[in-house]
């Protein structure tokens, strides 16, 4: 498959905030380089703040690198001319994670949904309600929601709102940002199994972020593995969770639950707390923790190397 989006060694760095942290950064992402086949699902995990929902804005041109550039279908986001941007923005939509917070209680959802339509010019405003209507059926949800306003729906269906309103604009790429972690278990499984189906029909790309290893598992093809703005490991899915060669990957699987027991991997568990990404490590930023560490670790950061399932530590088998 072709690449649809590619980054390469993105970096981002934040000022950071009051009379303490002036001079310094925080080192929210750093050279950062990934892609996105057409058609698939890349996962990508990690600890809190470890950089994720940074790398999809980044990706979306929502944020401006520090460093390091992203192209999207082969147009450099950073040097597209105005009327090319706005094009380009039109394919890739972000599905957030908060369904509460990301509709505007005072508008009914069906205005919300056809704003891409009216934004991009997409169809005549007369052919713009039955288009809407296709959207909240395609989600699950009857037409005539389109009248009703947020504050009327469950949390599962105001995410089925956001992925519809994501949809209106006819991407070919998502950033589904922790999608289903604000939502009850019993309504997780209906999202993810909405997404996978629209995936496979629409033939959407899709950055799936996320925190639970086991929905990566199911919903992904690839997954690449974040901790204190660097990827530590990437690969497919398959191989990354049966052989996981980064200590940092080990120890999150050891501690994802397992319906098989048999198969539970032994917990391994780091010492100490992330380190803050306004002071990271020299070197290796997962030294402090590593069980593998040794003094070289402090001097080089290890690159991300290897064919298909690569890695970033110079001890990794």
């Amino acid at each position: 498959m072709s690449a649809l989006i590619t980054a390469t060694g993105l970096t981002k760095h934040f000022p950071a905030g009051g009379f303490l942290g002036r001079g310094r950064a925080v080192q929210a992402v750093t050279d950062v380089s990934l892609t996105v086949a057409r058609g698939e699902t890349l996962g990508l995990v990690g600890e809190s703040g470890s950089g994720k929902s940074t790398v999809g804005r980044l990706l979306l041109g929502l944020l401006p690198p520090s460093a390091g550039h992203v192209t999207f279908d082969g147009a450099d986001l950073a040097t597209a001319r105005a009327g090319d941007l706005r094009t380009l923005r039109r394919r890739m939509q972000l599905v957030f994670q908060d369904p509460y917070g990301s509709l505007d209680p005072r508008r009914s959802v069906g205005a919300q949904i056809g704003d891409a339509l009216s934004i991009h010019a997409l169809l005549p405003r007369a052919d713009r309600a039955p288009r809407v209507a296709a959207l909240l059926e395609q989600v699950g949800l009857a037409p005539d929601h389109a009248a009703r306003y947020p504050h009327q729906f469950s949390g599962g269906q105001r995410q089925r709102i956001g992925i519809a309103r994501a949809l209106a604009s006819g991407p070919d790429f998502l950033v589904a940002d922790e999608p289903v972690s604000a939502l009850d278990v019993s309504v997780q499984a209906q999202v993810l199994a909405l997404l996978a189906d629209l995936r496979a029909r629409l033939g959407l790309a899709m950055l799936f972020i996320s925190h639970d290893l086991p929905v990566v598992r199911h919903l992904a093809d690839r997954v690449a593995v974040m901790y204190l703005g660097r990827i530590m490991e990437e690969g497919p899915v398959a191989a990354v969770f049966a052989r996981p060669r980064h200590p940092y990957t080990q120890a999150l699987l050891s501690a994802a639950p397992s319906l098989h027991p048999e198969r539970r991997r032994t917990r391994i568990l780091l010492q100490g707390e992330p380190p803050s990404p306004a002071n990271p490590p020299s070197g290796c930023v997962f030294r402090t923790r590593c069980p593998l560490a040794s003094s070289d670790c402090a001097h080089a950061a290890p690159p991300l190397q290897g064919a298909g399932h690569r890695v970033a530590c110079f001890k990794a088998e």
